[in-house]
C-alpha cells in the first residue's frame, strides 16, 4: 500500500485548474468498464464537460469533490459527496463517482478517499450516506470491506459503458 498520498479537497476553481486529470481518470474508468453513468464511447470532451457541470456546482456548495494525488503530484483518483439534499434530509449525503485511475489501483487511494469523505460529510452534519453501485463489480465487494451495508439489488437498473444491462446494489452507511 502506498503511503505517500494526498489527499485534498477541490474549489470550483481547482476542479477548473485540473480539469484534465480528472477527465482522465474518469475516461480510464469508463473507457475500463465502469458503470458510473456513460456510455461507450466516452472522448475526453465528454469527460471534460462532464467535470465543467461539476465546478459549477462545486460552486454553488451542493458538492465537495476530493481527489488524491500519488507521490509525484499527480491526481489518481477522486469521489464526490452530495450534500445538496431536499429539506427533510440534511442529515443525509450522497456518495458519487470513485474514481480511481486503473494505473493506481490496490495502493490504498479509494480508501483513502473514502475516510477523507466521511470526514468531510462529518463536518457538514450528516449522518447516513448512501450510494449505489453495479452489483458484482468489484466496486460492491470494496464498499463491503469499507463497512457499508448493503441494503439489496435493483434489477436491470443501469446500462454497462458496452450496453449490457446491470443490477444495482444500494448501500448506506451511518456515521
Amino acid at each position: 500500500m502506498t503511503t505517500s498520498l494526498t489527499l485534498h479537497t477541490l474549489s470550483r476553481d481547482d476542479v477548473l485548474a485540473h480539469i484534465d486529470a480528472l477527465a482522465d481518470i474518469l475516461e480510464n474508468c469508463v473507457n475500463g468498464g465502469a458503470s458510473v453513468s456513460f456510455m461507450l464511447p466516452f472522448t475526453h470532451e465528454k469527460a471534460c464537460a462532464f467535470w465543467l457541470g461539476v465546478a459549477e456546482s462545486v460552486g454553488r456548495r451542493e458538492r465537495t469533490v476530493l481527489a488524491c494525488a500519488d507521490e509525484l503530484g499527480e491526481l489518481i483518483g477522486t469521489v464526490q459527496l452530495i450534500t445538496d439534499q431536499p429539506e427533510n434530509q440534511p442529515h443525509r449525503a450522497d456518495v458519487a463517482k470513485l474514481l480511481v485511475h486503473e494505473k493506481a489501483r490496490r495502493k490504498g487511494a479509494a480508501m483513502a478517499l473514502m475516510e477523507a469523505l466521511e470526514a468531510e460529510a462529518r463536518k457538514h452534519g450528516v449522518s447516513v450516506l448512501v450510494l449505489d453501485t453495479s452489483t458484482g463489480s468489484g466496486a460492491e465487494t470494496f464498499y463491503q470491506r469499507a463497512g457499508w451495508q448493503k441494503v439489496g439489488e435493483i434489477p436491470r437498473y443501469a446500462l454497462m459503458p458496452d450496453g449490457a444491462m446491470t443490477a444495482t446494489s444500494v448501500f448506506y452507511k451511518f456515521l
